[in-house]
C-alpha cells in the first residue's frame, strides 16, 4: 500500500542474483554463461527499483570468454542504471568465478572461501598408445600444417605444446588486466597473485583479491536497514536436476565439472 502513497518512504530493495556453477556454453546441467544468467542480471536491475544488486557467487571457473561476457554485461547494467554491485562469495570464487565476483563494487566471503586462481589451464588426454596396441590406424588429411593442432589420437608434439602456451598467455594477460582494473591500488604486491594461486578469507583480504569477511543478510541489513526487502534471481531448474537426475548424455559435462570442482576439494 506504501508505494500508492507518494509520502511514504518504501522499504528498500536489494536484488540477489545466483550464480552458482561451472561457466560454460549451452543450457544443459548446471552451467552458467552469458545466456541464462543475461535475462537475469536485466530484470534484476530493474525489478522493484533496487537500491543495489548483490551477487551470491559459487563457481569454481570455466569458459574466459562467458566470464568476461557475463562480467561486461554486469558492469554496464550497473552503469546504466547507477546501481552498486556487491558480490558474496560461498564456498569458492575461482579462475572465472573470480573473475566475476571483480565486477563487484565491493566483494565479501566467508572465513573458508577459496578465492583466486588467475590463470589459465588446458587439459586432454593422449590416445595415441592405446590405437597402437589396439592395431588402429587413424587416417587424417588437412589442408594446413596446423588445422589437427593438439590432436589426442597422436603423438604431443612440441611445436603444439609451444602455441598453446601463446594462446594461454594472452588469455592469462587479459585476466590480469581485468583484475588490476577492477581493483586497482586495493591489490598487494603479492609476487603469486596472478601464478594461479588461490587464498582463504582473511588472506585473501591481505593480497587485495576481496573486501571483507562477511555473509549477505548482515552486510545488507548493516548497508540498508533491517526492513530490507529482497528479490531473488536464479535459474531455474528441470525436474530432471531437481531430484538429482543425470542424463546420460550429460555425463561427459558432468565428469569435466566435477574436476573442475574437485581442484578446490569440493
Amino acid at each position: 500500500m506504501k508505494r500508492w502513497i507518494p509520502f511514504l518512504k518504501s522499504n528498500p530493495t536489494v536484488s540477489i542474483v545466483r550464480v552458482v556453477g561451472v561457466i560454460a556454453t549451452g543450457g544443459r546441467g548446471s552451467n552458467i554463461n552469458e545466456e541464462t544468467l543475461s535475462p537475469l542480471l536485466e530484470k534484476a536491475f530493474v525489478k522493484g527499483n533496487p537500491k543495489a544488486v548483490a551477487l551470491l557467487i559459487n563457481c569454481p571457473g570455466g569458459s574466459p570468454v562467458q566470464s568476461s561476457l557475463i562480467g561486461s554485461k554486469i558492469k554496464y547494467l550497473s552503469k546504466k542504471h547507477k546501481i552498486p554491485v556487491y558480490a558474496f562469495v560461498e564456498d569458492v570464487a575461482a579462475s572465472g568465478g573470480y573473475w566475476i565476483a571483480c565486477c563487484a563494487d565491493e566483494i565479501f566471503v566467508d572465513d573458508s572461501s577459496i578465492l583466486g586462481s588467475i590463470g589459465v589451464i588446458s587439459a586432454s588426454f593422449g590416445f595415441n598408445q592405446l590405437m597402437e596396441r589396439q592395431g588402429v590406424e587413424r587416417r587424417v588429411h588437412t589442408s594446413g600444417k596446423d588445422k589437427s593442432m593438439l590432436d589426442p589420437f597422436r603423438p604431443e608434439r612440441p611445436s603444439d605444446i609451444k602455441r598453446l602456451k601463446a594462446l594461454q598467455g594472452q588469455i592469462h594477460q587479459t585476466f590480469i588486466d581485468h583484475v588490476t582494473a577492477c581493483r586497482g591500488s586495493k591489490l598487494s604486491d603479492e609476487k603469486d597473485l596472478f601464478t594461479g594461486e588461490i587464498w582463504i578469507g582473511k588472506s585473501a583480504i591481505d593480497v587485495g583479491l576481496v573486501d571483507g569477511i562477511g555473509h549477505l543478510k548482515p552486510i545488507l541489513e548493516e548497508k540498508f536497514g533491517k526492513k530490507l526487502k529482497v528479490n531473488m534471481f536464479g535459474p531455474k531448474r528441470s525436474i530432471f536436476q531437481k531430484f538429482g537426475a543425470k542424463l546420460l548424455a550429460n555425463n561427459i559435462e558432468q565428469l569435466n565439472n566435477e574436476a573442475l570442482w574437485a581442484r578446490f576439494g569440493l
